[in-house]
């Protein structure tokens, strides 16, 4: 797709197609299925017609994004400042920290840190997992910064928490966003930093409650959630038949098959998946903890 600019030409990266669907006001599911050409035409109409600026977010002589040219649509949160804020109030706010990893492309760029030393943080969660008679050991607080210039995610921390000598992730839930929107600048953004000690403190506490709920049919309860949340069928089945595998068909806690959700998370990584695409499965998993599992705890064979 082309898109022209005060008579120039350029070619618009796929990324952007979601903001131009925004800025055209047009919206549907019938858009994902018509030929380029007619998406084309129905995208000259609407924008013939679409009021005020636009604010457009080039990279390397494309278009990543058509944003609206108002703060108040869209309001610009340089990606190098909210990393550097990040890392400052780390080192100002807990004893040690790990850089853990990055990705970036496009639409998305992500980092995470491990969090050393959090025993303070973590002692009433090791408590309750030890009260339940759970594994307890190696395991550490972690944090995830997302952002995003083309509209795909806002200026968002997710706390998680790195289990067993593979530090596989888990996601905590309770995130801290901050869309691109409503004039937003760096100084909220502070704000929703100055929120992270405690915000640690909720999503353990969301945890912990999911030890004292039970689940009589865990891998109908699993595939049934997983659906609910977006999971792909594939992993969806291979982890609910490793559970089944291992533990049969036995009660367990929802804090036990929510675990075992976020395998997904690991499957994926393993398979190379975009950086993008694991961070959006985090966050669906995540949307698992305050779901209600007895919905889902049914009898007989389940068929997705």
């Amino acid at each position: 797709m082309i898109l022209k600019v005060k008579e120039e030409l350029y070619p618009v990266r796929s990324c952007a197609i979601k903001t131009i669907l925004e800025r055209a006001r047009v919206s549907g599911n019938a858009l994902n299925k018509v030929q380029k050409t007619a998406l084309a035409q129905i995208l000259n109409y609407c924008m013939e017609v679409a009021s005020g600026d636009a604010l457009l977010r080039f990279c390397e002589d494309k278009i990543s994004a058509v944003h609206g040219g108002d703060a108040s649509d869209y309001a610009v949160l340089e990606t190098s400042e909210l990393f550097r804020r990040t890392v400052e109030y780390l080192q100002n706010n807990f004893s040690g920290y790990t850089f853990a990893g990055a990705s970036y492309d496009h639409s998305i760029v992500t980092a995470v840190w491990s969090l050393d030393n959090e025993e303070g943080l973590l002692k009433g969660y090791r408590e309750s997992l030890q009260t339940h008679g759970l594994p307890n050991n190696e395991m550490q607080l972690g944090l995830r910064l997302t952002t995003s210039d083309t509209g795909q995610s806002g200026a968002n921390l997710y706390p998680m928490i790195f289990f067993g000598s593979e530090a596989r992730n888990i996601p905590l839930g309770s995130p801290l966003k901050l869309e691109h929107k409503n004039k937003a600048n760096l100084t909220k953004f502070d704000e929703q930093l100055n929120l992270l000690y405690a915000q640690y403190g909720k999503a353990l506490g969301n945890m912990e409650s999911l030890m004292d709920v039970y689940v009589l049919h865990p891998v109908n309860a699993m595939l049934g959630v997983m659906k609910r949340i977006g999971v792909p069928k594939k992993y969806a089945i291979e982890v609910a038949e490793d559970f089944r595998l291992r533990n049969g068909e036995t009660a367990c806690s929802v804090y036990e098959a929510y675990l075992q959700i976020a395998e997904v998370i690991y499957l994926m990584q393993c398979e190379g998946i975009d950086g993008s695409k694991i961070v959006q499965m985090e966050e669906n998993i995540a949307r698992a903890v305050h779901l209600r599992w007895k919905d889902y705890d049914i009898a007989g064979e389940y068929r997705w």
